[in-house]
């Protein structure tokens, strides 16, 4: 009889759950891939198993069918983003109650860290990229993967402005303007590889592009 500290044996052939979660994620790391550069009409199960190195079934039982692979897709991506965003997030917020002075630098440091985010995963831009072409398909990514991080830097821009700190009347459109003009810079990234000399110009327009919106910091 098993007591209740043993380990309960595999079965015969059965994987391990670290093996079954890596690979899960190396599973949605091909279909993003794949997602970004050709879209979701042109990539089948299929395509994404052979890319793996797994059956359609493995894809099938770790991720459903292929809509549910393409929010999942998205999901990986958010995470990524979330978790690379959130101490620059958190320092901006917290630099409020000082003011100019620190809340400026705190932009800037932000907006450093997304490009660091684009350039090292421009798979990101490519996913949204392609999803933007069909905006009446797969709805609720938006809501899910992409307007929670928006909305928290919009919320700072618009408590920096009732505050005094910057003039900034629609932070909506403010932050998705800026985003979207790096996703361009990601593009290049994406399809042509890294070049030092454009990730310089795209950093430098982002800087002045705050310093010309909410002051020098």
């Amino acid at each position: 009889m098993m007591h209740s500290t043993d380990t309960p044996k595999r079965g015969p052939g059965r994987p391990r759950l670290a093996d079954r979660a890596a690979t899960r994620e190396s599973i949605l790391h091909v279909a993003v891939g794949l997602f970004a550069r050709h879209g979701f009409a042109a990539v089948s199960l299929r395509q994404v198993a052979e890319s793996a190195g797994v059956d359609v079934a493995t894809v099938h039982h770790h991720t459903g069918g292929k809509a549910a692979l393409y929010d999942a897709c998205f999901g990986l991506i958010y995470e990524t983003e979330r978790s690379y965003l959130a101490s620059t997030l958190t320092d901006a917020r917290l630099a409020l109650p000082e003011g100019a002075d620190a809340v400026l630098p705190a932009l800037h440091r932000l907006v450093d860290t997304f490009v660091d985010f684009l350039e090292e995963h421009p798979e990101n831009t490519g996913l949204w990229l392609r999803r933007w072409l069909d905006p009446t398909g797969h709805e609720g990514l938006d809501e899910r993967y992409a307007a929670p991080l928006y909305d928290r830097v919009a919320d700072i821009l618009a408590a920096a402005d009732d505050e005094g700190i910057l003039h900034e009347p629609d932070p909506h459109t403010a932050v998705r303007s800026l985003i979207w003009a790096l996703h361009a810079h990601a593009v290049h990234v994406l399809h042509e590889g890294p070049d030092p000399d454009r990730q310089r110009e795209a950093r430098a327009f982002a800087h002045r592009w705050l310093r010309r919106m909410y002051g020098t910091g």
